[in-house]
């Protein structure tokens, strides 16, 4: 039976619409996407910088290609402090500090569209794997489903190359890569949400996988929900946002069952992301759109920014 722990939460903002993909930089600048902003009831989704101590937000990018807005989800920093974006409408775009993007994924390697992206990891070789739940990018028209399994993964490899993975999902989303010892990615982990599991493949290399098994299997919440994003801690611990259950769940490093519930003050967090060389995390959620802070038992694993 999982131990349920209540850590002191505390509101950093809120009213960022469909808060998601929190990430610090390398000098300690924190962001995150406002994905469900619309204009003229189209997407217009936002990157945002978020000042933790004085609260004030700041509008960095607005995403848009030939007059299609972007749907941003999920981000990972490089070490130069740009950003990778997975975007819903837009595959995968790469922010510099000053706003300005380009879109690095429009075709995998095989010369097919790329589908619209929601979450992404970079593991310490910096190579890119991102989920690609939604239809193809635009101009086609916005697709997305909980029942149809099109969901994808990829991989950017490092020197630019974009591998498809592997489909059938129902709606791919948050993941993670867990190195070895030695610090060589070893496994991926990846949350497929209506069905509650988190799969796992190993690593062979740059965009090469195997060995698909389920690595853990989340609490039914008795309501719409499931994972979404994820972090790991210094002793191997995946911490995962269970949107719709008010909880993070804490597996161990073999999965499995959860072995501590994080009880939140929401019941749809959706992302979370430790701050460099601490025991802080950053959460997003659903609830207030908003983005809270609570200090864990021990510190993150290092991204790769901090390697």
């Amino acid at each position: 039976m999982a131990t349920i722990v209540n850590p002191e939460f505390s509101k950093v903002v809120d009213n960022i619409k469909g808060a998601e993909g929190p990430v610090f930089d390398t000098k300690g600048n924190f962001f995150m996407v406002a994905p469900e902003v619309e204009k003229d009831g189209k997407p217009a989704g936002q990157i945002v910088k978020v000042d933790l101590s004085s609260k004030q937000v700041e509008v960095i990018c607005e995403p848009n290609i030939d007059g299609n807005g972007g749907i941003p989800a999920g981000c990972q920093v490089d070490k130069e402090g740009n950003l990778y974006v997975a975007d819903m409408r837009l595959g995968i775009l790469y922010v510099k500090p000053d706003g300005t993007f380009t879109q690095i994924a429009e075709k995998d390697a095989g010369g097919r569209t790329m589908q619209g992206c929601n979450d992404c990891a970079l593991d310490y070789d910096g190579n890119l794997w991102f989920t690609a739940p939604a239809g193809e990018i635009a101009p086609s028209p916005y697709l997305r489903s909980f029942e149809e399994p099109f969901g994808s993964i990829y991989c950017l490899t490092s020197d630019g190359v974009v591998v498809h993975l592997e489909s059938n999902y129902r709606f791919s989303n948050g993941l993670a890569v867990k190195h070895s010892k030695e610090g060589r990615p070893e496994k991926l982990i990846v949350a497929e949400t209506p069905t509650r599991t988190l799969w796992s493949y190993d690593i062979e290399g740059p965009g090469k996988i195997s060995k698909k098994t389920q690595w853990a299997k989340l609490p039914d919440p008795g309501c719409e929900g499931g994972p979404d994003g994820m972090d790991f801690d210094e002793n191997g611990n995946l911490l995962v946002a269970h949107w719709g259950s008010s909880f993070i769940e804490v597996f161990g490093p073999e999965g499995r069952n959860p072995i501590k519930r994080i009880q939140c003050p929401f019941d749809k967090p959706s992302n979370l992301h430790f701050k460099p060389s601490s025991n802080i995390v950053l959460v997003t959620e659903h609830t207030y759109h908003g983005l809270w802070r609570f200090e864990w038992e021990c510190k993150g694993m290092p991204q790769f920014c901090e390697k």
